[in-house]
């Protein structure tokens, strides 16, 4: 009980700042009228080097949408089991439909792996979660959005900073103003770069000028795949797999801050899924829950990590594995 109680208390004071910060964000941009913070907005920009012609195509008569505001505040009523979310994020049909876009690209993809050290099945992994093979990439004009997003307060910073890089974006004349679209929240084109993301690791990988994620497959695997290599991946290591765990397995062992050989978790009672031994590889692993002590349970390796410097869900590290696995016919 006392433990539960701390835990409670812990979560209200967490829940209490969040809101606290959100609240001195709102009003520091939620005072000034729309035409005034749109004024200081095309100052900063201009002095951040944003030609006049972009300010004027992208902010003239931008207007904030309502609906933008209504998705940022909406509150899911239920979460998703992992179970749940399994089936939703990796059914058959996906998993059928990514073996056959690593056909259809097999050349385009390997080049790309060979030159940035990703093996391909990967790469389609995460487009086929992030946008379904670049069938979903979102469906709001990017300024106004993150326009909406600056203005509204509850974490105008963050996206004055994001809205700044997208213009930086349209300066560097790789998308016209009315082609970059993407979700509410500003992720961008096929593999959902946020404008951040986008400076850092989208590459122009088929030198044309233009580091298009939007429509050129080039790019977006390249971009896809520079964004793993910067990160951290392995070019000689996969990203986990499912295992069971012995009884009276120490819950505390399950951390990614604990790492243990192969051999010191099969010296543990570690095993694979179907019960078999683990691999003999000579390389650390961390173990994870999916939903806390008892759920599914993963032996995952360094590229689970970069994976989560992707998207930070455990849910989403463990699909985009499981994904690649199935489509490689593992």
């Amino acid at each position: 009980m006392l433990f539960a109680r701390s835990v409670a208390v812990r979560f209200f004071l967490l829940a209490l700042t969040f809101f606290l910060l959100a609240r001195s964000d709102q009003v520091e941009a939620s005072q000034q009228p729309f035409v005034e913070w749109l004024k200081g907005l095309n100052e900063e920009a201009a002095k951040k080097g944003i030609r006049k012609e972009i300010l004027v195509s992208a902010l003239t008569g931008v207007k904030l949408i309502p609906r933008v505001v209504e998705l940022d505040r909406k509150q899911p009523e239920f979460s998703l089991t992992f179970s749940q979310y399994m089936e939703r994020v990796v059914p058959n049909s996906r998993v059928n439909k990514g073996r056959k876009k690593l056909a259809e690209n097999r050349a385009l993809l390997e080049e790309v792996g060979v030159k940035f050290g990703v093996q391909p099945r990967f790469i389609v992994a995460l487009w086929g979660i992030e946008t379904d093979f670049g069938r979903v990439t979102g469906g709001f004009k990017l300024i106004p959005a993150l326009v909406t997003m600056a203005y509204d307060g509850r974490r105008s910073k963050y996206f004055r900073r994001e809205l700044i890089n997208a213009l930086k974006i349209l300066n560097g004349n790789h998308i016209r103003v009315n082609d970059m679209v993407g979700s509410w929240a500003g992720a961008m084109g096929q593999c959902q770069f946020m404008p951040s993301s986008f400076l850092n690791f989208a590459i122009d990988y088929d030198g044309d000028g233009r580091k298009d994620i939007w429509s050129t497959k080039a790019d977006v695997f390249g971009s896809a795949a520079n964004y793993l290599s910067s990160s951290g991946w392995k070019r000689d290591q996969t990203w986990g797999r499912a295992v069971t765990l012995p009884d009276g397995f120490a819950s505390e062992l399950a951390n990614l801050k604990v790492k243990k050989t192969i051999n010191e978790w099969q010296a543990i009672g570690v095993r694979r899924d179907n019960g078999s031994d683990l691999p003999r590889r000579d390389m650390k692993a961390s173990i994870v829950y999916t939903e806390g002590e008892g759920s599914s349970a993963y032996m995952v390796y360094d590229n689970y990590r970069t994976i989560l410097k992707w998207n930070r869900s455990t849910y989403f590290a463990v699909a985009v594995g499981t994904l690649a696995d199935r489509i490689g016919g593992r």
